[in-house]
């Protein structure tokens, strides 16, 4: 979601209000949505209650939007929202929102590189593999030729796709599951590129340290092998004001 605290201070507020709601509200849509494709003879509540919640999803697209100084701007900055609405297909990710908590955990892993990588890399595959897993399996299980048919299928099928190996044994035969395929693909590209760019930069930023640190320490040594050379010169300057031994190995007493 995009950042609005700066230019949509009202937006803003309002999501500050709404944050932990609406995640929950994610967090019941992914446990209904799961029962509802998991148990074919799921309750008929199970739909209300899901289209209820993508209702007050609605509702609250439609207060930011109202709430919104440049409405056009919104509506550019926010097509996944409107796209989640609008398309049936598309529903199911509004359970992504839950990434709140991993953002969350990331605030208090602020000072722990591999925790946050951790984090993000687990939180982020796991939500998109089941919910991917779930849509798959919900277009798929009923046409005609799928090779889809079971969660562990899906499951399987998900985590082979969104890793880019793709074993080819398994595909979507329907509309629906390939721009569930298409977007997984996507999704797959971009957090190996996101993980890989996380790692780089903190191997940038830890031999720059390490670079910044050898500076440090050769301006100290070369300080002090200065302060060596200083103290041989005065040493050698005492020596050499040392009178000259006397003839038969004794020499006179030096001044005081």
């Amino acid at each position: 979601m995009p950042d609005t605290s700066a230019d949509e201070p009202r937006i803003a507020a309002w999501d500050r209000r709404l944050d932990w709601p609406l995640t929950g509200l994610a967090a019941l849509f992914l446990a209904l949505y799961a029962w509802d494709v998991l148990d074919r003879g799921s309750p008929d509540w199970i739909d209300g209650g899901l289209t209820v919640i993508w209702l007050l999803f609605a509702a609250d697209y439609l207060v930011r939007l109202a709430l919104a100084r440049r409405r056009l701007r919104f509506v550019g900055t926010h097509v996944l929202d409107l796209v989640i609405l609008l398309l049936p297909m598309f529903r199911q990710l509004r359970v992504l929102r839950v990434v709140t908590v991993i953002s969350v955990l990331n605030r208090q892993l602020r000072d722990d590189f591999r925790g946050r990588i951790a984090v993000y890399v687990t939180g982020t595959v796991g939500l998109v593999a089941f919910v991917a897993a779930l849509s798959v399996l919900q277009a798929e299980r009923d046409a005609p030729d799928a090779t889809i048919t079971t969660f562990g299928e899906a499951l399987w099928w998900t985590i082979t796709t969104i890793s880019t190996v793709g074993y080819g044994d398994r595909y979507p035969v329907t509309v629906e599951g390939r721009i569930v395929a298409a977007t997984l693909m996507v999704a797959g590209i971009a957090l190996l590129g996101v993980v890989t760019a996380s790692i780089a930069s903190w191997f940038v930023q830890n031999l720059r340290a390490s670079s910044e640190r050898t500076e440090t320490e050769l301006a100290e040594a070369e300080q002090k092998i200065d302060v060596l050379v200083a103290e041989v010169r005065r040493l050698h300057a005492r020596l050499d004001a040392l009178p000259a031994p006397a003839p038969g190995g004794r020499s006179d007493p030096a001044p005081r």
